[in-house]
């Protein structure tokens, strides 16, 4: 389980396919005493398995495998090497919940259509698969690339964001761009009213 805040941006330092499953390596600023092998690690959204760690020129990685289904249905299928990545490790009893409750299951891809900046803020006006919009609802929270993200407005097809000048300095915002894909994950209060709705 994680919140969405994001602690660290990694950058992908290989890519290998094995079949069905793509190995990659991603380094960062752990500590990487501090990672435990299986330990859960949000990369871009994504919930994926530590299967290795170790420290190369001052600096830690650790190896994750996306199978298939994650290939088809995240933006991992996207990276290469030097890919960027919100990383954030998962809670641990006590943590502080200052974002919302991101599962790390991610529903889908969306993209950005335009972007707008001023006043060293960005606002992006972002397109969801449509089967995903009932559960977005402005001044609600969605995951983003990971990032937990107050909707800002709701069209019938698209939505904003508007992020603070720290967020797109310490997570990969900052060079987002029109056309860009992103991991969407709804907010699973959202999914699980709506859930309840239908069964009714």
């Amino acid at each position: 389980m994680f919140t969405g805040l994001i602690s660290d941006v990694g950058e992908v330092l290989s890519v290998e396919s094995r079949g069905q499953l793509r190995r990659i390596r991603i380094a960062c600023s752990y500590d990487p005493d501090s990672i435990a092998l299986g330990a859960s690690i949000a990369c871009s959204g994504p919930c994926l398995t530590a299967i290795a760690i170790g420290q190369a020129q001052g600096k830690c990685w650790f190896d994750v495998d996306a199978a298939a289904e994650t290939l088809a249905r995240t933006s991992v299928a996207d990276w290469v090497v030097g890919t960027r990545i919100n990383l954030e490790r998962s809670l641990k009893i006590g943590d502080e919940l200052g974002g919302h409750m991101v599962s790390g299951h991610v529903d889908g891809l969306a993209e950005i259509v335009k972007v707008a900046s001023f006043d060293g803020m960005t606002r992006f006006d972002i397109r969801a698969p449509q089967a995903l919009m009932k559960f977005i609802a402005e001044k609600g929270s969605i995951s983003l690339d990971g990032t937990s993200l107050t909707v800002n407005s709701v069209t019938e097809d698209q939505f904003s964001v508007l992020l603070i000048p720290h967020t797109l300095a310490v997570t990969t915002w900052g060079t987002r761009q029109t056309g860009d894909r992103l991991n969407i994950e709804v907010d699973m209060m959202a999914r699980y009213a709506a859930r309840l709705v239908e069964a009714k």
